[in-house]
């Protein structure tokens, strides 16, 4: 396994899967993936296409649900006090899957949604600007979709890495270098202005966007949205994320997997763990698993192989779970079809306060599965009533 963050390339297995993406395509997604934002002048030279060329690629791979850049904001700096970040698993009842995940799929706070197999069928990743609204969705929001029977939450205590920093390897290493010598904004220290949330939900939908279209979409002028760009992105408030639908990426499985570190081996292990190309997100968690692993591999056997050498790297770290997505309903705010592409944006509007998170119950739908065993981890919230077949419980984490 290489110890870095930028993936073995598998972008000309991906490019001769799909014959409308070919490795130039990919190229530009590498090159976006590193500085979102970039224009297609400073693109050209690198890249060694011209401008106009890269432009026409990028809007037929945006169509086409392929790739897109979002903007969403980085943990830590939600709001004047912490937001946060949850796991959410959920047991449906028999035939409701599909209806739960799309249900979920058109929440703000619900920024991915993912059906799983394993001791529970959906897997959630919820974000709010304010630790109060985090735990109202998820002791509230259930309640209000049919079909939900269970919920299990793992709150996210330290995010070591995020999808965000998952690269490509289509780059050689002129063009990263060339990348990396762009000009940046100058480091400086700031907090979210009120101002700041409208702007950042515009970039959501379209990370890219002009200062043109940013300042229509905002109210103000195109001096005032280069002002507001630059404070954001100085400071490091935001993430501006450049996404590739996984059909096309070389590497079409996605797996969790949930594991018990030792306290105090937690942050070293974390650290390395986030190196590895495979790996696009490591998470402290509160519950019974202390870390959570969010993977994309080349195929299924690589799933038992991964946990072989986690095993032979960290010999006391412990796989309490795992499970492997067989379908991603929404991908950090993107609803994506059964092939896995977008079609369509959900505005990340995680400031609202609890919207979707009451709402009026409905009867929830009847349990006909066999009963699963319970694993003892996060807080479980059993939906429902003595009436329905189910009971009221929290297990506090440990």
């Amino acid at each position: 396994m290489e110890h870095s963050r930028t993936a073995r390339t598998g972008a000309d297995e991906a490019a001769r899967g799909h014959g409308d993406v070919d490795e130039l395509d990919l190229v530009l997604v590498n090159a976006l993936q590193l500085r979102p934002r970039a224009t297609w002048t400073e693109l050209a030279p690198i890249l060694r296409v011209d401008a106009v060329t890269l432009a026409r690629r990028w809007r037929r791979l945006v169509r086409g649900g392929r790739a897109w850049v979002t903007c969403y904001p980085r943990m830590g700096h939600l709001a004047d006090t912490d937001g946060g970040l949850a796991l959410i698993e959920v047991d449906t009842a028999r035939g409701a899957l599909h209806d739960v995940a799309a249900q979920l799929a058109d929440d703000p706070h619900a920024v991915s949604v993912e059906r799983v197999t394993g001791g529970h069928d959906l897997l959630v990743s919820v974000m709010a600007a304010r630790m109060p609204d985090l735990l109202s969705y998820v002791q509230h929001r259930f309640t209000g979709i049919a079909g939900v029977l269970a919920t299990r939450t793992h709150l996210v205590t330290r995010l070591y890495t995020e999808a965000g920093g998952w690269r490509l390897r289509a780059l050689d290493a002129a063009q990263r270098a060339a990348l990396a010598a762009l000009p940046r904004p100058r480091p400086t220290a700031a907090c979210l202005a009120p101002s700041d949330p409208e702007l950042i939900v515009a970039l959501s939908a379209d990370g890219r966007a002009s200062h043109t279209d940013l300042a229509a979409a905002t109210g103000t002028s195109t001096t005032t949205v280069a002002r507001r760009l630059q404070r954001l992105a100085s400071a490091d408030l935001v993430r501006l994320r450049c996404e590739v639908a996984q059909p096309i990426s070389g590497w079409p499985i996605r797996a969790s997997l949930w594991l018990r570190v030792p306290p105090t081996a937690l942050d070293a292990a974390a650290r390395q763990l986030a190196a590895y190309p495979e790996v696009r997100v490591v998470a402290a968690v509160a519950g019974h698993a202390n870390l959570f692993l969010g993977v994309w591999l080349r195929q299924v056997s690589d799933v038992p192989r991964l946990e072989v050498e986690l095993h032979g790297r960290f010999p006391d770290i412990r796989v309490v779970d795992r499970s492997v997505t067989v379908g991603t309903a929404k991908q950090m705010g993107r609803v994506l079809d059964e092939r896995g592409f977008a079609v369509r944006h959900v505005p990340l509007t995680v400031w609202d306060a609890t919207e979707t998170a009451v709402r009026p119950a409905d009867t929830p739908a009847p349990d006909t599965r066999p009963a699963r065993p319970d694993r003892p981890s996060g807080i479980r919230h059993p939906v429902g009533d003595a009436a329905t077949g189910t009971v009221n419980r929290t297990e506090t984490p440990r």
